[in-house]
């Protein structure tokens, strides 16, 4: 089986929609999201348009429904499609929950909603080499001393865990963390606090902006971020959504369902590699690959002799 990952905000990098891929089906798509969204996509990679989240999130949207679609025309449908963070909305298009139109324009309210609500003075920070238990018992302490409260945002293997909350809480967090043996800790490239309660009131708003379009049920298997297991219904995907900007990302979770479901070979969407790299730590046997690392003749090359192979 054939797994499309794509990844979230912080897998940006300055150009990353002009390396796209040179064909027609990018284009396409590029076009009409320029049309959905009255303006010209290709501006918000610079630099300067990184900086704003809004950017950012529809970007990462864009090039994730880019591939799908260029995939596609060389023959190539995932059998399951999944996304962390905002890289789920690419996710429900990719499995046909969700129209493109539409993904932008809830992709862009969601962008909107967070940025407005954490300006700045907010963000990530990564921690390797601890457990989800020790990360809880660091920020129960922490909490305890009277600090500003951190809270997991993102489980993305056993002992790769995102934190989010203020600046000031999550540095103090960082140097908690090293001393009690992390093996890696540093802020992320991202200026809100994803996936934590301290975005609840954005994740309802978004949840009554989302009632009113249409979903479908998937054609293909989409993985839920919250409980990182197969959703089934228009329902369940939307909930999904809207709401995972509030709740815990369970990655490892998904990635384990992934492999339940029989998914052997695992490609991420541009601009992403760290989806990769967990699939190779974690699942050292399952074939993963980077579509931002080749040129696109040779991941089709690739896709065909890996895909053939599994079967």
């Amino acid at each position: 089986m054939f797994a499309l990952q794509f990844p979230g905000q912080g897998a940006q990098s300055e150009g990353f929609l002009h390396r796209l891929p040179d064909r027609p089906a990018v284009r396409v798509t590029l076009e009409e999201a320029s049309q959905t969204l009255a303006c010209d996509l290709l501006t918000l990679d610079s630099a300067s348009a990184l900086r704003s989240t809004v950017a950012v999130q529809i970007g990462l949207v864009v090039a994730g429904v880019a591939i799908v679609r260029a995939l596609a025309d060389e023959g190539f449908v995932p059998d399951i499609s999944a996304g962390l963070s905002v890289g789920a909305f690419a996710a429900a298009v990719s499995c046909g929950a969700l129209s493109f139109p539409n993904a932008l324009r809830l992709v862009r309210k969601r962008a909107e909603l967070m940025e407005a609500a954490y300006p700045h003075g907010y963000g990530l920070a990564a921690i390797s080499g601890l457990s989800e238990a020790q990360i809880e018992r660091l920020a129960a302490d922490q909490m305890r001393e009277g600090a500003a409260p951190v809270y997991i945002g993102n489980v993305n293997a056993p002992r790769q865990i995102v934190m989010a909350g203020a600046n000031d809480a999550l540095s103090a967090f960082v140097d908690r963390a090293r001393a009690a043996g992390a093996r890696r800790a540093t802020p992320l490239d991202v200026s809100v606090p994803s996936h934590c309660e301290l975005l609840a009131d954005a994740a309802e708003e978004l949840l009554g902006f989302a009632a009113h379009l249409p979903f479908d049920a998937p054609k293909s298997v989409y993985i839920g971020n919250r409980g990182g297991r197969p959703l089934y219904t228009a329902d369940a995907i939307r909930g999904d959504l809207a709401g995972n900007m509030r709740h815990t990302v369970r990655w490892y979770d998904g990635l384990t369902a992934m492999v339940e479901l029989g998914a052997r070979v695992l490609l991420e969407a541009p601009p992403g590699q760290v989806l990769t790299d967990i699939a190779h730590e974690e699942s050292p046997d399952i074939t993963s690959i980077a579509a931002a690392n080749s040129a696109f003749d040779r991941l089709v090359a690739t896709l065909h002799r890996r895909l053939s192979a599994d079967g």
